[in-house]
């Protein structure tokens, strides 16, 4: 019978969050991961951005249904500060302080990959609108599922759902959201961890817990 033993090398708790492009397996990713964390006895929590609370809820019907052009990029931009306001200040920060770790499927380098990059506003003037609503707020881990532009989309479209505004939005626009993924990472060596999603769900899963180990200098896994 499996038990969760406290882990006597729990970190502190940590604000780990998924990211990537369209259809690269954050969500079964963060399932995994939060299930590896239980069991190693370190309480752990999952959300999603945006959304994560009932405010933030209603903003995601608002960005994630519809027509592409039913926002301009900056009105889209406040929209997704205004929900991740929200879940920072009513779900994250309690969350952490009630001891438990937090793993996110989407965050604030979601917003400067698509805003910044895929909208073309511009790095600069989206991290000033970041700073300004939610301040010197980030993750303690970030990884970042890498696939090719054209497999995650295809992978994205096969979920169906009226959840599919950003994958309407053309090769283009997610070709500069995948490279601002992969300046953010470069930009940010010390939190940012690319993983390499195109391959099988274990493998991918494996190579996560890999990593998180090595950073967070714990060890994973179902404790007997």
């Amino acid at each position: 019978m499996n038990t969760q033993i406290p882990n006597p090398k729990s970190p502190s708790p940590k604000l780990i969050t998924f990211e990537g492009g369209e259809g690269a397996g954050k969500s079964t990713q963060v399932r995994l991961l939060s299930e590896a964390l239980n069991n190693a006895g370190i309480k752990t929590v999952t959300t999603r951005e945006p959304g994560g609370t009932e405010g933030a809820e209603a903003i995601r019907n608002l960005l994630v249904n519809g027509d592409i052009s039913k926002w301009d990029a900056p009105t889209e931009l406040l929209l997704h500060l205004a929900a991740r306001r929200d879940h920072i200040n009513k779900f994250i920060k309690p969350s952490l302080d009630n001891g438990e770790c937090v793993i996110s499927d989407r965050f604030t380098d979601s917003t400067i990959a698509y805003q910044a990059y895929g909208h073309g506003l511009g790095t600069e003037f989206v991290q000033q609108m970041c700073n300004l609503v939610i301040g010197n707020f980030y993750p303690d881990l970030t990884i970042i599922l890498d696939m090719p532009i054209e497999l995650g989309i295809k992978r994205a479209n096969k979920r169906g759902g009226a959840e599919n505004r950003y994958e309407k939005m053309g090769s283009g626009f997610h070709a500069r959201v995948n490279e601002g993924f992969l300046k953010i990472a470069r930009t940010n060596p010390q939190r940012c961890v690319v993983i390499n999603a195109d391959s099988d769900i274990e493998s991918v899963h494996s190579n996560i817990i890999d990593e998180v180990e090595r950073r967070l200098g714990i060890k994973l896994g179902i404790r007997q």
